[in-house]
């Protein structure tokens, strides 16, 4: 996991980027664990998903490398803070119940390692990642606008399938993909989240909570605010996407992936 990403893009992470309460739910119900299980949140960000799960009753391991982050905690007394890399994770072998990876996948410099340790510190339980794959999902308007988060997208988000096969390497564990289709008033500002309130990407306080913005080209991300702008200023934004306003959900490529041992059960 890259430390100075987060530590450069994440001064303001906590005020646009908090737990969605459907999400968290999501989370809960594919771990199908006792509420008194140790959970690991690898790639814990500034521990919104952690202190989730912590309400729900689960003691929690929140993994985080970025100092950033995790100095904007809200510290909670059954999540405790580990200053470690996904691919370096600083628990023994079996000493958690479960994992949960919340959108943060993509910022893992070694995936392949970082799931062998995700599978190393896991007993028998699930492991639920909560990632994005857009050859999954419809078409984002974001991406007319925006053309390079398309390619960087594809570039940083291996096709599910493959990250499923990683976890895969023997007979003795399943995986599971399930859709997410996106609701239209999430609490967690990540990239597509505000797929029917476009002039939420104006805000300056939005974009900063979120990679795409911090990393494509400057001038690029300058030029398609502009164009955004103008284009919901006389109409022909609402012209060209008027039939995604009726919707309530819109499915993006958002997956949860459970990878669970064979012979267990899910509800």
């Amino acid at each position: 996991m890259t430390i100075p990403r987060y530590n450069t893009i994440g001064t303001s992470y906590r005020q646009t980027r908090r737990a969605d309460p459907r999400i968290a739910h999501h989370l809960i119900k594919l771990l199908d664990l006792p509420s008194a299980s140790v959970i690991a949140d690898i790639g814990a960000g500034t521990g919104n998903y952690s202190n989730a799960l912590a309400d729900a009753g689960f003691s929690v391991f929140a993994v985080e490398p970025s100092i950033i982050m995790r100095a904007q905690a809200t510290l909670h007394p059954r999540v405790e803070w580990l200053a470690a890399s996904a691919e370096t994770l600083p628990l023994t072998d079996n000493s958690v119940d479960g994992i949960v990876c919340t959108l943060a996948l993509h910022h893992f410099t070694d995936v392949p390692a970082s799931i062998r340790e995700m599978r190393r510190i896991v007993d028998d339980g699930p492991i639920v990642l909560f990632t994005f794959d857009q050859r999954q999902g419809e078409h984002f308007w974001l991406y007319d606008y925006f053309p390079n988060f398309n390619i960087e997208a594809l570039q940083a988000f291996p096709p599910i399938e493959e990250i499923s096969l990683l976890f895969v390497d023997d007979d003795q564990w399943l995986t599971e993909i399930h859709p997410y289709p996106l609701p239209a008033d999430l609490q967690d500002n990540f990239c597509a989240a505000n797929w029917r309130a476009p002039s939420r990407y104006l805000d300056p306080a939005i974009r900063a909570g979120i990679s795409s913005f911090a990393y494509s080209d400057p001038e690029a991300v300058r030029q398609g605010l502009i164009t955004l702008e103008q284009d919901l200023a006389d109409g022909r934004w609402k012209k060209h996407y008027k039939q995604i306003l009726n919707r309530e959900e819109f499915d993006a490529g958002y997956r949860f992936l459970l990878v669970r041992p064979v012979g267990s059960i899910s509800r």
